[in-house]
This record gives C-alpha cells, structure tokens and sequence, in this order.
C-alpha cells in the first residue's frame, strides 16, 4: 500500500455545513485524487474491480476522487480519506468466488417428484365427490 500513497494526490478544500466562521475561513475538507487508470502499483483486474466499486466517485478520465468533511479537522480528515481509500482498493482486490453451476440429484429429483405426487394426491381427494361420479 505504500506504492499507492505515492500515487496519491491530496487537495485541502472549504467544507460545507456547520462551522461558524471556521468553515469559511479554513481548508478542511479533503479531496484525495487517485488515477486508476495510470497507476502501475495496480495489476490490470484489481483496476477493473476498482473502477467497478468506485461508481460514481470515478471520473471519465480514470481519476478515483474521495471527499472527506466528516471532521472539522484536516488530520482527521485526511486519515479518513486515505482509509477509506485504502478499504475500497482492498475490497477491489479481494478475487470473486465464481459460482459453479450444479445440477440436481437424481434423488433430489425423485423426491421432489414425490412431493409433487402426493401434493397431487391431497387436492385430488379435496376435489367435491359429485364430480367424480
């Protein structure tokens, strides 16, 4: 992960929301900038994967763009915004379990036979017994 910190641009912009005068006054918001599609620290897949996760934090350029104003600090922001970063490349480089396709038993089949049967059978004898005759 430290290759990717590397990789990482952090910008210092005015949050919104409360704050007094502080909000109007200092940077704390972060914008943390990482472009995907460039970096040589990710292999091709977890790229993709990324891309994938990220949505709409995704630029049309490859560029990963995360805010972080939770906090009134810029420390604590930026922590966050890393963080959070570092669990999304993470996630994205965890492989999917493919699913392989199955088929049923033939004893499945005969059982569910069977309970259709005798499913069959109950209606059957529910049926009005005019009918029948």
């Amino acid at each position: 992960m430290k290759n990717l910190d590397q990789e990482l641009s952090l910008e210092y912009v005015r949050a919104s929301g409360p704050g007094g005068q502080n909000v109007n006054k200092v940077s704390t918001a972060v914008q943390l900038r990482f472009d995907v599609a460039r970096s040589a620290s990710l292999a091709s897949d977890v790229k993709a994967r990324l891309i994938k996760l990220a949505g709409r934090r995704m630029t049309s350029k490859g560029v990963l763009v995360i805010e972080a104003n939770r906090f009134r600090t810029q420390e604590k922001n930026r922590e966050d915004a890393i963080g959070r970063f570092h669990e999304l490349v993470r996630k994205a480089s965890e492989r999917p379990i493919l699913r392989r396709k199955t088929k049923p038993t033939k004893t499945a089949k005969e059982a569910r036979l069977k309970l259709k049967k005798r499913r069959g059978e109950i209606k059957k004898l529910r049926r009005n017994r005019q009918e029948s005759e």
